[in-house]
């Protein structure tokens, strides 16, 4: 069975080239990634919604300074762990179910957004974030040179990031800040043409095999938290505060 989380998966290339393949091959893989961008592109939506929701219902507000708050911020993280260590047991179904929960928590949590931020500066960025995903995945789609060699940078680059903003919420430096912002924005453009890449890649492994639905979640998974965190960065750098 094929593992999602095998690093061979980024740096073993495409096999054969786009003219040797049969039109079967050629077809189930447009029908992969469609699947996987319209798991994806749900899931940017069901947030969007639940966080919109949760804002004009007061949730958000009361939720605010409160010991929920933590927990609302922290159970995405679960979901994805338990998403990525756990695909080999978890079923078709229930890696679904899980990407739908975990849109839907993420929603909860993104919902503070709208207290901080104006509304304009809210849709503006999210269609330039939009605009910017659909140019970069096509890139990492359709360009024949392999990007698996730019994948350790990215990854040590987010964990750079990561201990930044740590440190950054003792600092609270605002030059630091703004490094982040600028940083992760760039970061995850470059992950969003990587992981394209990877997950095409992954279709000539798992096609065949029981293990295609639960690719397709964990593609739509990996897309949308580039498209997730590149909004957020780039929110925190041009957003309009309240």
């Amino acid at each position: 069975m094929a593992n999602w989380n095998d690093p061979n998966m980024a740096a073993s290339g495409f096999p054969g080239s786009a003219s040797a393949m049969d039109q079967a091959v050629d077809a189930g893989l447009r029908s992969y990634m469609l699947s996987v961008y319209n798991y994806m592109g749900s899931g940017v939506l069901l947030t969007g919604i639940v966080a919109m929701l949760a804002y004009n219902s007061g949730f958000t507000a009361s939720m605010v300074g409160s010991p929920l708050m933590w927990v609302v911020a922290l159970a995405p993280l679960a979901f994805v762990l338990v998403l990525s260590f756990g695909i080999n047991k978890l079923s078709t179904g229930a890696a679904q179910a899980l990407f739908w929960v975990y849109a839907a928590v993420m929603g909860l949590s993104m919902s503070t957004i709208f207290i901080a931020f104006t509304g304009t500066s809210i849709a503006t960025t999210f269609f330039a974030t939009a605009a910017a995903f659909i140019g970069l995945s096509l890139y990492g789609y359709t360009t024949k040179k392999d990007l698996s060699g730019f994948g350790t940078f990215l990854i040590m680059g987010v964990v750079g990031i990561l201990v930044a903003m740590l440190i950054n919420l003792f600092l609270q430096s605002s030059a630091l800040s703004l490094a982040i912002s600028v940083i992760g924005v760039l970061l995850f453009a470059g992950l969003t043409a990587y992981d394209t890449q990877k997950i095409k890649s992954m279709y000539f492994y798992v096609r065949g095999t029981d293990f295609v639905g639960k690719s397709v979640v964990m593609g739509a998974l990996t897309l949308y938290l580039d498209f997730v965190n590149m909004f957020t960065f780039l929110l925190n750098l041009l957003g309009n505060r309240e």
